[in-house]
Parts: C-alpha cells; structure tokens; sequence
C-alpha cells in the first residue's frame, strides 16, 4: 500500500513538472514569438525596394529581406509563416519596406502582389498652400487635416523652436524634393518626411554659420525663402543675398516683390503702387528687416546663398527678362538700368 502511494506521488510530481515545463515553454515560447515579430528597427524609416522574383520560396523570401535590412531573421520569418498558414501565398513583385514594418505588416503587403507606394514631388518655392495643393491632387491627403497639423502638430526638430506660432508655422522647412511613401502615410507622415530631409541638408556647419552672422534659424530660412523667389539663374543667387544683406546692414527697405506676392497668395509678374503698399509684416517694401516667417520652401542652394552671400556694394538688382539679374551699388545706375531693361 505504502508502495502505490510513493507511485501516485511520483506520477503526481512528475505530471505537474510536465505542466509546468509546458506552461513555461508555452510561456517562452510566446515571447519569442512576440519579440520576433516586432519591427527590426522602429526609428528607421527608410524606404527600402525589394524585388521577390517568381517562384521564390519562403526560406528564400526571408533571406532577401534579412539581407536588405528589412528583418533580423529568416529563419523567423519561415517560422511564422508556417505556423500562420501563410507559407506559399506570398507573391513575386516590386515592393518599398522598411525596417520600421512589424513582421505581419511586411506578410500583408507580399501577399498582394502590387506596390505599396507612392511618389509625388514639391518643386522648390512653394509655399505652404501650393503643398498641399500638390498633395490633394495626388490624393495623398485631406488639406483640412494637413493644414490642421501644420499648425499644431508635434514634431520633434530641434531647428523649429524658434518658428513663430500659426497655421503657416513649418512654412520653410517642408523641403522641397521628390518623395516616395507608403500609401497608407497619414498627413503627418508626410510633414515629417518632408521636414526630416530638412534636417539632413541643414547640418551643423549650417547653424554654425548662422550664429557667425547672429541670424536665427528663422532668420535665415527666410531670408533663403526670398533668394529663392527672386532668384531664377542659379549664380545670381549669392550676389543677390549679398544685396539683401547689405541693405539689412545699413537699415535700407528690402522691396522685395516676392514678399508682395505671397501676401497676394498669387505670382503676379508686375506689383501695382497699390499692392507695394499692403499693410502686413511680410511686405518688405513697408517694414524694415526680415518678414516674420519664410514664404516658400528654399532649396538648400538658397540656404547656402543666405548663409554666404557674394561680398560685394550693390544695393539695388533687377530682373534683365531673360531669368538673369543685372546689379548696381547706387540709385542713379539702378534707374539707368531699368531705363535699359524694363522701360
């Protein structure tokens, strides 16, 4: 009898160590499977193309997106596959990941077969409204919604803190360049894109200049928002900061008929007396310095031409009609120069 009972309590003990390392392994099991599933990189949102060709095995599969970054283990990969069912449903075609991806959103898109992109470009000089305009045509967002975080959302650029509040706050910093994101990008995807390549182009030999000229970020973007609205051929571009900068040294009105037109909201090609004098902070021909904000997205061209202007005495250009400026260092050679040009 003593005997059965030292049976039974072997079994029992040897039933319950069998649960536990069940449970346990169940347990490790999970949290593997958790883990191996979450993004490989979730700061990193490069968009990465990767080609599957046709008849390409899920073993196979998951070393082309190991090998480019996409995830951190194959192996995983054909794991998770199998275990949800998904192992041959994958389809050859051209795909954009990224890093960034958790692993059921990468199996989602290789199961369609078709890409998950899409491309538009902001050319250089546009402001905000002209954005979003681009944007809506290309169904890429609600302006409503995108002008709404434009004003208020948050992004973590240490180059905003000093942009002053409002609906054109990123006015500036959308940079102008082609893109490609992913069709499900919301409208704040989209802003931080933009201004994360921003930040790319704007380095630290950038700031350091700019604290060398005692110019704000602000201050300089700016300025390069003008450059880049009056200047067409790009060498023109230095010598023309330098006539900005040196008005700006001496007290002297920039007249600017850029700043004109963006409080026009249009790219009126002759400024009536009536226009130059509009009473707003950005119309240069009234107010002394800078206007408070940029009025379009300068391209880093721009930014380096604000930065390091041409030295040079003029105080006075003007457009020749072919795209090109001609320049003068007094008031009696600039009216002999539109005498020749325009009149």
């Amino acid at each position: 009898m003593a005997r059965k009972r030292k049976r039974k309590r072997l079994i029992f003990k040897i039933l319950v160590a069998f649960i536990i390392v069940i449970i346990v392994g169940s347990i490790g099991f999970m949290s593997y499977m958790e883990k191996g599933s979450k993004p490989f990189d979730p700061n990193d949102e490069t968009i990465i193309a990767i080609t599957i060709p046709s008849g390409t095995s899920t073993q196979r599969i998951g070393d082309i997106l190991e090998s480019h970054g996409v995830i951190a283990n194959s192996r995983f990969f054909k794991l998770k596959a199998k275990l949800d069912k998904l192992d041959g449903r994958f389809k050859a075609g051209d795909y954009y990941l990224s890093p960034s991806m958790d692993m059921d959103e990468i199996m989602q898109i290789i199961q369609t077969g078709t890409e998950n992109t899409l491309r538009f470009t902001i050319p250089e000089g546009y402001d905000i409204k002209r954005t979003a305009d681009v944007l809506q045509s290309n169904g890429l967002i609600n302006t409503e919604e995108f002008l709404k975080v434009v004003k208020d959302g948050d992004f973590d650029y240490w180059f905003l803190t000093d942009t002053p509040k409002g609906p054109n706050r990123l006015e500036g910093y959308l940079y102008p360049e082609t893109y490609e994101v992913f069709a499900t990008a919301t409208e704040r995807d989209i802003i931080d894109k933009m201004l994360s390549q921003f930040n790319k182009l704007f380095t630290e030999d950038h700031y350091e200049r700019a604290n060398e000229l005692g110019m704000s970020i602000n201050e300089v973007i700016t300025l390069a928002s003008i450059i880049e609205r009056e200047a067409v051929v790009p060498e023109d571009r230095p010598i023309i900061s330098g006539v900005f900068h040196n008005r700006l040294k001496i007290g002297m009105k920039l007249q600017s008929c850029a700043t004109v037109q963006y409080i026009l909201g249009e790219q009126k090609t002759i400024l009536t007396t009536e226009d130059t004098q509009i009473d707003s902070p950005y119309n240069t021909y009234i107010i002394e310095g800078l206007p408070p904000h940029p009025i379009c997205s300068p391209r880093i061209e721009s930014i380096n031409a604000a930065l390091w202007p041409t030295e040079t005495d003029y105080l006075y250009f003007l457009a020749k009609g072919d795209g090109s400026h001609v320049f003068s260092k007094t008031y009696e050679e600039h009216l002999r120069n539109k005498a020749k040009y325009i009149d």
